[in-house]
């Protein structure tokens, strides 16, 4: 990949006796006695980790001083940095591609995720720091950048969609540039459709917060949108535009799903689709010849989740199993045969 990764932590355990993490930047450990990720201690690095620990943030250290000259020169003078600079160096070297920070962690037990988070707010660009966005103009096929400076005209790319059974679907958006107000309308370049915004979310985890507008760098959910989906563009009605879209693999492994009960066969088509319309790498067809509903996507895990989400989301009970393959017979190559008709 031609990436230079950098690890800014170093695990304390592994697998089952995985309880913490050393954050080499801060030279401390964090230490988690629980499996939610609530109760969190931090404090001094084990002592039998002392040595390991040393050993790595001098490599980390010495990487980070690599991508800039005034810290080379401090570095070869045995010079002491301070866990500011290193972080703002760092932080530079990864917006510059010079750098990848590698972190670790257990997302099954929460340990390891909070600083994650803070390092994608603390090391990874904002809106900011990237180029203005570029579309295609669909009216003149022109290329057309907007930026992130306000005044600009709406334009938004919509890159996730949920079912949610409360209210129905939620559109993610990530802002590009402009304003997007609850109420207004919007038009989806991509299909040519208007949208009508009805209300707009920002999500926190496991709760909303319901907003009346958002703007360039921001991400919210849309909820009201009739014919947007992933990779879709919404954009100022007055000022089309065509952001790139999103190009998703073909699936690669098919299975063949049914109801259990009578009962589950009339609900498991609208679930099934439903979850289409959320991923787009997985895919529901009807086989004619044999007769069953197969299931597409790019693996066995992936399959296995979304049939565990039949159940647990929408109620629905089902088998899986290999498909059927209807066996056809073609003449291959030609052949001479006499043949006596009487």
């Amino acid at each position: 990949l031609k990436a230079k990764p950098v690890p800014i932590q170093l695990p304390i355990g592994a697998e089952s006796n995985f309880s913490g993490v050393i954050d080499l930047l801060e030279n401390n450990a964090i230490i988690y006695h629980d499996d939610l990720g609530q109760n969190i201690e931090t404090t001094s690095i084990p002592a039998d980790m002392a040595e390991a620990a040393d050993q790595a943030r001098r490599n980390l250290v010495e990487l980070i001083a690599e991508t800039d000259e005034d810290l080379m020169l401090r570095y070869l003078e045995d010079d002491e940095f301070t866990n500011t600079e290193l972080r703002v160096a760092l932080r530079a070297a990864t917006l510059a591609g010079q750098l990848v920070p590698v972190l670790c962690g257990s997302s099954l037990k929460n340990k390891g995720v909070q600083p994650m988070l803070d390092a994608i707010v603390a090391l990874l660009p904002s809106p900011l720091d990237v180029p203005p966005v570029d579309g295609i103009n669909p009216r003149t096929e022109e290329e057309e950048i907007r930026t992130v400076e306000p005044g600009q005209p709406f334009s938004g790319l919509v890159f996730k969609i949920q079912a949610d059974p409360h209210v129905g679907k939620l559109a993610y958006v990530r802002v590009y540039s402009g304003t997007l107000e609850s109420g207004s309308y919007a038009l989806n370049s991509t299909k040519g459709d208007r949208e009508r915004i009805g209300r707009l979310l920002r999500m926190h985890a496991n709760s909303r917060e319901e907003v009346q507008s958002v703007s360039a760098g921001d991400i919210a959910a849309i909820i009201g949108l009739k014919g947007s989906f992933t990779g879709d563009t919404l954009c100022d009605p007055g000022h089309p535009i065509v952001l790139e879209s999103i190009v998703f693999p073909e699936p690669v492994i098919s299975v063949s799903i049914e109801p259990k009960t009578r009962a589950d066969q009339d609900k498991m088509g609208a679930a099934l689709g439903r979850l289409a319309e959320e991923d787009p790498t997985f895919r529901v067809r009807s086989n004619e010849e044999t007769g069953q509903t197969l299931i597409d996507g790019m693996g066995e895990l992936h399959l296995e989740v979304i049939v565990d989400r039949l159940l647990r989301e929408f109620r629905v009970d089902a088998n899986v199993g290999r498909p059927q393959v209807a066996f056809r017979e073609t003449i291959t190559r030609t052949a001479e045969i006499d043949h006596l008709l009487k």
